[in-house]
């Protein structure tokens, strides 16, 4: 597995890392007793960077990589997390003092004196225009809580607010076949400031795996049932703002220009590795298999030219109308 330098902390991250907001609910029902044969199956694959957050079932997601960690001491493993969803999203809760009480129960859960990256967690623009709120995260690393910060974002200009703040170690952006907005401007900026991009949602929540069709049912306490609209959260979180009927046949077309010996998902995940710019992609997954699977995508040849521009112009015909300039 190929890594990359994490921006300008210097940390070397798997270009696929796993995404783990899954072992947390929102995804439907997982065991925890699942939790270490999936992350053993990441770490045997060569992954060594998992994504996770505090709201991600309430800590369940960070308790069971910290449990995950301390039983595996052999590991190495750079772990970022996400902190500022579990207070209503309004400015002046974000202070020093909750980061602190923010970081101290991260740091209870994953079971370090010092986290690795930790992340403010898709928060308002005018939090993005705090120069308060960016002295206090730079107070967290000075206190040795944590060893780098970044942003998790919604939208381009939040995520170029971001890199242009100078202790900015990473910018967590949605990027897909189906998301490609990043590439006019974000990608670019970050590559030129040393700014990790992490890619996330990269599968527009299965989409790109051409596994669902119109008929396909998910369980009530999945996203992709409850926040199909944007009930719950930001819309973009969930099939990357795509309409869903219009996303199944628009992932009907990108399965026909998947190259021989590739999966859909793959292919999706290989089209992102290969974007100028992106450090590394953070797919979820449910066991072990989907774990292998996904992290084979590094080490497949980059797609041409000829199935770059399909996808391009696959986007342009029936994605774009609908989310390019709101995100």
């Amino acid at each position: 597995m190929e890594e990359r330098v994490c921006g300008r902390s210097g940390q070397q991250l798997s270009t696929v890392g796993l995404g783990t907001w899954q072992l947390g609910g929102d995804w439907g029902e997982f065991r925890e007793e699942d939790a270490p044969a999936l992350l053993d199956a990441a770490v045997e694959a060569g992954v060594t960077f998992f994504d996770t957050a505090d709201v991600y079932g309430d800590g369940r997601s960070e308790r069971l990589i910290g449990s995950y960690l301390r039983a595996r001491p052999d590991v190495r493993v750079t772990v970022a997390t996400k902190m500022g969803r579990r207070v209503p999203q309004e400015p002046e809760n974000y202070t020093l003092d909750n980061f602190r009480a923010w970081n101290d129960r991260s740091r209870t859960n994953l079971g370090s004196d010092t986290l690795d990256l930790v992340q403010l967690h898709c928060p308002p623009s005018e939090v993005i225009a705090s120069d308060a709120v960016f002295d206090a995260l730079d107070t967290l690393v000075a206190e040795k809580r944590v060893r780098g910060y970044g942003l998790s974002v919604e939208t381009c200009d939040q995520a170029l607010a971001a890199i242009a703040r100078p202790g900015t170690v990473s910018v967590q952006i949605i990027l897909n076949p189906f998301r490609l907005k990043p590439l006019e401007r974000v990608l670019p900026a970050a590559e030129a400031a040393g700014v990790a991009i992490i890619a996330r949602v990269p599968l527009a929540s299965g989409l790109l795996s051409g596994r669902y069709t119109e008929q396909t049912v998910f369980a009530p306490e999945d996203h992709r049932t409850y926040n199909r609209h944007g009930e719950a959260f930001d819309q973009g979180e969930t099939f990357s703002g795509v309409d869903y009927a219009t996303g199944v046949e628009a992932a009907a077309e990108f399965a026909r220009l998947v190259p021989e010996g590739a999966s859909p998902a793959q292919t999706a995940l290989r089209w992102i590795i290969q974007q100028s710019g992106v450090t590394t992609v953070i797919p979820g997954a449910r066991n072990a298999e989907q774990v292998r699977a996904n992290a084979e995508a590094a080490a497949l040849p980059p797609l041409s030219d000829a199935v770059l521009h399909e996808i391009g112009e696959l986007y342009d015909r029936r994605i774009r109308p609908q989310v390019h300039d709101r995100w």
